[in-house]
């Protein structure tokens, strides 16, 4: 009879042993033999555990106790008759031969195989053992971390383990795992026998400074490396205790975005092996986890092994004194080629990171303890502050997830994923907010939560056909740029700074009066960053903020009072001026991206005077932004004043305007669109607004300036004819209208042209 192989040393496995080591355990081997930074590990293997299960003649005492699970569906019966064999396992004596193997390896852990395999007796091989060290002894199924099948939390894994007769227990409860509840329920969902073998991976541990998973492709964008980092160890990560931060990595290894979390936590181990959660100080915090060469050697890695397994893998990784250590890795199970996102519309309760895609509704059920998961009924919405996997039973019955914490690669996002069920992780609020048994609609896509059954719209955006005029597209936040670069538009003709802004949930003069002034210019960096990334090459036209007293009230150092005319008030180029840190901060964002080779266009809202024009570009001669090679610079054209004085502004330099023409129409006719009493009298096309537009573009065209306009009206098509029969040099519209209005314009291109007069 063939001796059983009991132990496999990484050095011994490939890729092609998941039957004897599970995927965990072959895919370490494959790393190890790869030359990745592997820490050293030996398997149990499956040929132990089933030679243990059946010595023991624990096979039919299980299969006698599973035969009593008559319906999988009840949580009750399924939990205690997975308890009864868990406590089997672990309660039956292992097999003296066995015990001594796994004990000869653990004593020799920290002893090159060669070394082990020349000793020529055992008095030899004590001699080159060292002291016992701190291991993890972690599952690794046969069925796990496959290309169809991601078993994410089924089987346990064990940490900080110290000692012969620790190791021995540990094992023991590795091969009990796999008698869970949700991995009995989730083998039974998927098809798989009851009897999924089992393997023990028995590796070092490394003392994480710094850990975290990298996504060689992002499983919900699908595109790019993701990598999300957490200072301590990364338990805190999957579970979604701690947000983390999180990373964005182009193909080409360029850092695209990086997002630093308060993650209030972390999760160590002490001298004596035993794993606390301490609290960070704000400062610690709050500061960014990963270097930017970390970051960087990281996603080499991630393609690396994406490229060796010819998949996309998710990784494990940690650090310990600088040094990086690959921990795991596995193909993603759950990627899949992401849909075109549905608009919805309705009211918006919250929102946080679309970690599964889809569109769900359903009723609220808020699950605040495990004692709460009886109220799960098919269909219903789970509310949380972060799943876990005892959680997977009531997560199958659910119509769609929402968290309060985690990230993607939280246990909720990895697992919904893996169920199709539409997730939004990390909202913060959402059990606070939201109410048992309210309806609810649930954006996976855009992570969103909406009030009732929102509908959803499907629109698709395609590529703008060739025009003379250019069309340019509206990008108010980086959530945007992906979608409205579909339209291969020749740049970004507006960028509101606000959007960017308010999702931090702080007024400019918050980081001002807070001396924070840095932080704030990172905020406007990163946020501009992504979407550089997504129109690398073409123009990004920005506007410096622009904020009223009446708008964005709710952020955190906003004015208390409110002016009596806010749109008439301090607001535009005039508070910019005042308030130099706020308008530099802006600027040195834009200039930084400038000289990684990005290209803006900064442009000044709300002029009025010359002198403003004056100050401003002072401003940009000072921080040596005028002449530089990726940034032009110009102003819009909101007011009438600004129309009027055209050509002295055009002498200042300027390469460009943008018409503004919601506020240039209003205050023009001297109205407010929102009021309800006068909103039929606003008119973009009234001849008024039209001969300030006509006489600036035949002034720019005079002093060769760019001339455009990002208002709505540049989505209307009587507007359009008018301003291509004036000569205009483009057009930015929403991403939605672009290929209509570039079809529009081709067609007014293409007419007979005719005498375009102007309208002084």
């Amino acid at each position: 009879m063939e001796k059983k192989r009991l132990i496999a040393w990484l050095s011994e496995l490939s890729k092609d042993d998941v039957k004897l080591v599970g995927g965990k355990g072959a895919n370490l081997g494959e790393m190890y033999n790869s030359k990745f930074p592997v820490p050293p590990a030996f398997c149990v293997t499956t040929e132990a555990y089933h030679y243990f299960i059946e010595s023991t003649r624990l096979r039919e005492q299980i299969d006698e106790i599973l035969r009593k699970i008559t319906d999988v569906e009840n949580t009750e019966l399924l939990t205690q008759k997975a308890s009864e064999i868990r406590e089997l396992i672990i309660n039956t004596e292992m097999p003296k031969d066995m015990r001594e193997e796994i004990i000869e390896a653990y004593d020799h852990f920290n002893v090159d195989l060669g070394q082990i395999k020349g000793a020529p007796d055992a008095l030899a091989i004590m001699r080159t053992a060292r002291e016992p060290i701190f291991v993890a002894v972690r599952s690794s199924a046969t069925a796990e971390d496959l290309s169809d099948a991601s078993f994410a939390g089924q089987q346990d894994s064990f940490i900080n383990v110290k000692g012969n007769d620790e190791v021995i227990l540990n094992v023991k409860k590795v091969f009990a795992s796999t008698f869970t509840a949700r991995a009995i329920y989730y083998r039974l969902k998927k098809g798989f026998e009851a009897h999924v073998g089992i393997c023990a991976v028995v590796q070092k541990m490394i003392s994480s400074e710094k850990s975290g998973v990298i996504f060689s492709v992002d499983p919900v964008k699908t595109e790019n490396v993701l990598i999300e980092a957490v200072f301590g160890q990364g338990e805190g990560i999957v579970s979604g205790r701690i947000k983390p931060d999180s990373y964005i990595v182009s193909r080409e290894l360029e850092l695209v975005s990086e997002k630093v979390s308060d993650k209030k936590i972390a999760i160590v181990r002490d001298s004596s092996g035993i794993t606390k959660t301490v609290n960070l100080n704000e400062e610690k915090s709050k500061q960014k986890v990963l270097k930017t060469s970390e970051v960087l050697e990281l996603a080499d890695y991630a393609l690396k092994l994406e490229k060796h397994y010819g998949k996309p893998q998710d990784i494990e990784f940690a650090i310990e004194n600088g040094e990086i250590f690959i921990v795991q890795t596995r193909a993603i199970t759950t990627l899949e080629k992401k849909k075109e996102s549905e608009e919805l519309e309705g009211k918006l309760l919250t929102k946080g990171l679309g970690a599964s895609p889809g569109v769900a509704s359903g009723v609220v059920k808020i699950i605040r303890s495990m004692g709460d998961l009886y109220k799960i009924k098919q269909g219903d919405v789970l509310v949380t502050q972060m799943t876990n996997p005892d959680m997977v039973v009531s997560m199958q019955k659910a119509s769609a997830i929402v968290t309060d914490e985690g990230g993607i690669t939280a246990h909720a996002a990895i697992v919904s994923r893996e169920m199709g069920i539409p997730a939004v992780v990390g909202t913060e609020n959402a059990t606070s907010i939201l109410e048992d048994g309210q309806e609810i609609t649930v954006d996976g896509y855009n992570g969103k939560v909406f009030l009732g059954k929102a509908q959803g719209k499907k629109v698709e955006v395609l590529p703008v056909v060739p025009t003379k005029t250019k069309i340019k597209v509206l990008v108010d936040l980086p959530e945007f740029a992906e979608r409205a670069a579909k339209t291969q538009a020749a740049g970004v003709g507006l960028v509101r700074l606000e959007g960017i802004i308010a999702s931090e949930a702080k007024h400019p003069l918050y980081y001002e009066d807070n001396e924070k002034i840095d932080e704030y210019q990172k905020i406007i960096r990163t946020g501009l960053e992504k979407i550089s990334y997504s129109f690398i090459g073409k123009e990004i036209w920005v506007r410096t903020s622009d904020i009223r007293t009446d708008e964005y009230s709710n952020l955190e150092g906003a004015p208390k009072q409110i002016e009596r005319n806010p749109m008439l008030g301090f607001h535009g180029i005039r508070f910019s001026l005042k308030h130099q840190k706020i308008f530099r901060a802006e600027l040195s964002a834009m200039k930084d991206l400038a000289d990684k080779g990005h290209k803006f266009g900064i442009m000044f809202p709300q002029i009025i005077t010359l002198e403003e024009v004056k100050a401003a570009k002072q401003v940009l001669e000072e921080m040596q932004v005028i002449g530089h090679p990726n940034i032009k610079w110009g102003v819009m054209i909101e007011t009438p004043a600004a129309a009027m004085i055209i050509k002295e502004i055009c002498k200042q330099g300027i390469n460009f305007i943008s018409f503004g023409t919601n506020d240039l129409t209003q205050y023009t006719l001297a109205i407010d669109r929102g009021n309800e009493e006068v909103q039929y009298l606003y008119n973009e096309m009234d001849p008024a607004v039209l001969k300030q537009l006509s006489r600036v573009i035949r002034e720019c065209k005079a002093a060769k300036v760019e001339t455009s306009i990002c208002g709505q009206a540049a989505s209307r098509k009587e507007m359009v004819e008018f301003l291509v029969g004036q000569g205009i040099d483009s057009l930015s519209v929403n991403a939605d209208a672009a290929l209509e209005i570039s079809q529009f314009v081709k067609e007014l291109e293409e007419k007979p042209k005719q005498n375009q007069k102007s309208l002084d």
